[in-house]
């Protein structure tokens, strides 16, 4: 109940520049350990009983025409937003900042109600369904600011114990923690607060990646998941994207725009609405797109380095196509 007031008051009062980030803490949290709903979108809906066993089996997402807004007499944090992403398709979102990317992620996960449109993942229209089948079965998320839980790391890998211990030890060496993990004394078993003070910032947000990873979503949301971390942990977690998530779908809130330059395409928004949707390289050939212009703001050598990287992703990609 007090997960599910706070959860309503955070949506209600909370402004488009922060909402996503303090209600995914919220999310993340909690929805690991108890199911979440509010007076507006009951746990269960009716249509959840005509779900497929396997849904959503490829993980497509379609938004049509979508609008939303935080509060009444705010302004539109999207504005008729309409684009499709493909099943297993990896695609950074990016923009200024209030251009609605991370508006994206709580509009899938119905943390505040579309105004008007339609988001469907495999066909199926969101709002139709109760949230514990949006939030339970269809998506995860990874959100900016990593969440661990009181006890001992194999709780914050696998709070409702779902796994084996070998399943545990298997997400962690694909994002590359085994190692810290054994380094433990109890190892698996290791005792950690909510703060997670006994591990780095990168170590905790690779943690909450390995809890993803157990989920094995067909639909994966990351909220700019490597903005606080250091270098190497954000290639580490890079790795394990391009790795064990390649056949997931990944919408990426980039905050970095190295780290989706190699993405299968990118969105870009503008005032809520889709200002192009393709693959980096081929916006980056014109030099008027919205991409171009965000890459040319950043300039120098960095610039140069994002460009060739969508460049040797393009390479690659039409190489594995020959």
């Amino acid at each position: 109940m007090l997960v599910t007031k706070g959860l309503t008051r955070a949506c209600t009062t909370a402004t488009h520049a922060t909402t996503l980030t303090t209600l995914s803490l919220l999310l993340e949290a909690a929805s690991s350990v108890m199911p979440l709903a509010s007076p507006e979108a009951p746990p269960r809906a009716d249509a959840d009983d005509a779900l497929a066993p396997d849904w959503p089996a490829r993980g497509a997402v379609d938004f049509v025409n979508v609008s939303l807004r935080y509060r009444p007499g705010l302004p539109l944090a999207l504005n008729g937003l309409t684009c499709s992403i493909g099943a297993g398709e990896h695609v950074g979102i990016v923009g200024r900042t209030g251009a609605g990317k991370s508006t994206i992620a709580a509009a899938l996960f119905r943390l505040v109600e579309i105004e008007s449109g339609t988001v469907r993942i495999d066909g199926v229209d969101l709002r139709t369904l109760g949230l514990h089948a949006v939030r339970g079965r269809a998506l995860a998320i990874i959100p900016q600011e990593p969440v661990l839980f009181r006890g001992a790391v194999r709780r914050s890998l696998d709070p409702l114990a779902q796994h084996s211990d070998e399943a545990l030890w298997a997400v962690l060496e694909t994002v590359d923690m085994a190692r810290t993990v054994l380094g433990l004394e109890g190892e698996l078993g290791a005792e950690s607060d909510e703060s997670g003070s006994n591990f780095s910032v990168g170590e905790r947000q690779l943690l909450c990646f390995a809890r993803a990873m157990l989920r094995a979503p067909r639909l994966l949301v990351l909220d700019e998941a490597t903005a606080s971390v250091d270098h190497l942990a954000d290639e580490r977690i890079q790795r394990a994207i391009r790795g064990a998530m390649r056949s997931t779908t990944l919408l990426t809130v980039a905050h970095r725009l190295h780290t989706v330059m190699d993405y299968d395409r990118i969105l870009v928004l503008s005032d809520g609405k889709c200002a192009e949707i393709g693959a980096p390289h081929a916006l980056l050939q014109e030099p008027a797109s919205s991409l171009s212009e965000l890459v040319d703001l950043i300039g120098g050598e960095v610039g140069l380095k994002l460009r060739d990287i969508a460049r040797r992703s393009a390479s690659t990609a039409g190489a594995k196509q020959e």
